[in-house]
């Protein structure tokens, strides 16, 4: 899954982005050039099963983000990456600076959030007209075929719902109607994550449902220090929890319908990325297609009773392993032992 970082020029999100992926905008990186990196998502279950499993690796879900061009006006060329993303994460600058400049003069998030949507209806909106343009002449040609033609009945209610300040994702589609405009590629159907980038002193305000609030000074702080206590210790005196990139990775995680599932032996300790509501031969899929295609059954152990029994082996003991077939709806944190014909 892609997550689309966009921000006007001074957000943070090129900060925000190195900061997750470890990765730097390189020298010479053009306006309009993108750049992706992983993310791994820290995850205490995991840590948990290693604690246990004594692995020789661990290894965690990760979330992929794609650093998108500064928002540009008057043109949305630098919206092409973002649509190609599943979540747009909207990055605005919410700390004042007398030595950094704001495009706007003056700091204010909620506006600067507010005119990146009105840009991403707009851009939808071009695509749209263009497309349906396109449709029209063809109609004029000869008949559209059947899927075109519930393509173009679709836009149409794009269209108007797009003229009225209406995202795609707000507009009641069915899944057939979906599929037929997918490959139009509208920005506006992707959900939205808002993050603030905040002074250390606005950490723990309130902006509203729908808000994240980060500190990318306070992250770059955190990141320096290299002995997990200190981290710990210095996060509690900040009142947090977790630090902002773990919940930005976790909130990402979440508004895109996702969870976790765990395999966990000698070898590896592992976090595997499904969608909720998946089943237990396309969860399996997603470790090896053959898996997903020659599925017998899974083998559930309950990440609590998991930790608590010590071992796959002592689990087993205490009657704590749930076979279940192909119909059996993965929940978030089990462990699973797949069995397939190869």
């Amino acid at each position: 899954m892609k997550i689309a970082l966009i921000g006007l020029t001074g957000a943070g999100k090129k900060t925000l982005f190195t900061l997750l992926t470890g990765r730097r905008t390189p020298e010479g990186r053009k306006p309009v050039e993108s750049l992706e990196g992983a993310a791994d998502i820290r995850d205490a279950r995991v840590d948990a099963l290693a604690e246990v499993c004594r692995p020789k690796r661990v290894t965690y879900a990760q979330n992929h983000f794609v650093l998108c061009p500064d928002a540009v006006a008057g043109s949305y060329e630098w919206l092409a990456a973002a649509r190609r993303c599943h979540l747009v994460c909207l990055v605005a600058r919410a700390f004042a600076s007398e030595s950094l400049y704001h495009p706007a003069g003056f700091v204010d998030p909620a506006r600067d959030c507010s005119s990146l949507e009105t840009d991403l209806l707009l851009a939808d909106l071009q695509v749209v007209e263009t497309r349906l343009e396109r449709l029209a002449r063809d109609a004029r040609i000869g008949n559209l075929p059947p899927g075109q033609q519930v393509e173009q009945d679709v836009l149409r209610r794009c269209l108007v719902a797009l003229s009225d300040g209406i995202r795609i994702a707000d507009l009641e589609l069915s899944a057939g109607e979906l599929v037929a405009v997918r490959h139009v590629d509208l920005i506006t159907r992707l959900p939205l994550l808002r993050v603030y980038n905040v002074a250390e002193d606005d950490l723990s305000a309130g902006f509203g449902p729908g808000v994240l609030a980060v500190s990318c000074q306070i992250e770059q702080e955190i990141m320096a220090m290299k002995d997990p206590d200190e981290r710990r210790a210095y996060l509690e005196l900040l009142g947090l929890d977790a630090s902002g990139l773990d919940r930005m990775n976790a909130a990402a995680y979440a508004a895109l319908g996702l969870m976790s599932f765990y395999t966990a032996g000698p070898d590896e300790c592992r976090a595997w990325t499904i969608r909720k509501g998946s089943t237990a031969p396309v969860a399996g899929g997603r470790i090896h297609s053959d898996i997903e295609r020659g599925f017998i059954r899974a083998e559930i152990i309950k990440l609590d009773g998991y930790l608590t029994a010590g071992s796959e082996g002592a689990a087993r003991n205490a009657g704590m392993v749930q076979v279940r077939g192909r119909d059996y709806v993965l929940e978030d944190g089990d462990v699973v032992n797949f069995l397939h014909n190869a």
